[in-house]
């Protein structure tokens, strides 16, 4: 079943002039793939109605990268802030959906179960804006969450245009939001550009909201990993190992052992059997498909491979686009045969 009052749209126009590279930002790959495909799967699970991919920089190359997946795409060809590409998808956005979730897509630690916790947490409440956020110890950079006496949320305001009081605030805008449909594009129609970067901010839908009255609630992550966008080759190398820790831990909970999990690469696309053994370094992508109680050595680094049970692959062997009959074992520094 789909959710039928569900549209998502991830924002996906932008460069990404930190990571300092020719390539669009969400293209750049984190744990064997593309990050704006992380987000797309991390969306799938709540089933929307549509999902609307809002592309600018490099819109084929982004384009090809999710031709598998089933999404509707709006072109932001001038960069105007990050209401104005939300804006661009009013008319694509479906008749009969309520809710539009947002989210960009430069965040690959994003969990479907969160995500998912948000938009139920929306309807329950029956808001017409909920935000998430989280706290950090430094939150530079990061629009702060303003807040009543009571608790409320006031609004948003961005680091370029914080007071020194402001910046002490350690309640961040993780950038995910569900919002009615209708108020969003009313919203976003009356949002200016009166601000440091001369953009329209999608943030400013939430003073919008409040002082129309409307219920404004906040769901919030003690996980700050998971929301933060990756805006530098610092940050994509953190969300690769991030990803990669995930990844580990859930082989190790399947029966799978681990020395120095941290240095074992398994691509998602890998499957393993129980009671086999990685050494450290080793590497597995592709479609490989390894058995149960085999010995993977120290460096061995497989592609696209066939292995069967209560095999043994000795140490730095490498191995592409090959079948290992069970019970097989195999001396270091193996190659294809």
């Amino acid at each position: 079943m789909s959710s039928p009052q569900l549209s998502v749209i991830i924002l996906a126009a932008g460069k990404g002039t930190r990571m300092k590279s020719d390539k669009a930002k969400v293209l750049h790959e984190v744990f064997f793939t593309p990050m704006i495909r992380h987000v797309v799967n991390a969306v799938l699970p709540l089933n929307p109605k549509q999902i609307v991919t809002i592309v600018g920089h490099q819109q084929d190359a982004v384009q090809q990268v999710l031709q598998d997946f089933d999404l509707d795409f709006a072109v932001q060809d001038q960069q105007l802030g990050t209401g104005h590409a939300v804006l661009i998808a009013e008319n694509i956005i479906r008749r009969d959906i309520d809710t539009v979730m947002i989210l960009c897509g430069d965040t690959p630690l994003i969990k479907a179960e969160t995500l998912g916790r948000m938009y139920r947490e929306h309807r329950a409440g029956k808001a017409a804006l909920t935000l998430m956020t989280t706290h950090l110890d430094d939150p530079t950079n990061y629009g702060r969450i303003l807040t009543t006496l009571a608790g409320k949320i006031a609004g948003i305001v961005e680091q370029k245009d914080a007071t020194a009081e402001q910046l002490r605030i350690n309640e961040i805008n993780a950038g995910i939001y569900c919002v009615d449909k209708e108020f969003l594009f009313s919203a976003l129609k009356r949002v200016g550009t009166d601000n440091s970067q001369n953009e329209v901010y999608l943030t400013d839908i939430v003073k919008l909201a409040v002082e129309r009255g409307l219920s404004v609630e906040k769901v919030s992550t003690d996980n700050p990993l998971e929301v933060l966008g990756v805006n530098s080759r610092v940050e994509l190398a953190e969300a690769h190992k991030a990803l990669l820790q995930r990844r580990n831990i859930d082989l190790m909970m399947q029966g799978v052992s681990m020395h120095q999990p941290e240095s074992i690469s398994v691509s998602p696309e890998v499957h393993i059997g129980r009671d086999t053994l990685l050494e450290p370094c080793v590497r597995i992508t592709g479609s490989s498909r390894i058995g149960e109680s085999c010995l993977i050595g120290q460096g061995a680094i497989l592609e696209n491979c066939r292995i069967g049970d209560h095999v043994v692959i000795g140490p730095y062997s490498l191995l592409s686009d090959t079948t290992v009959d069970a019970a097989s074992v195999l001396a270091a520094f193996s190659r294809n045969p």
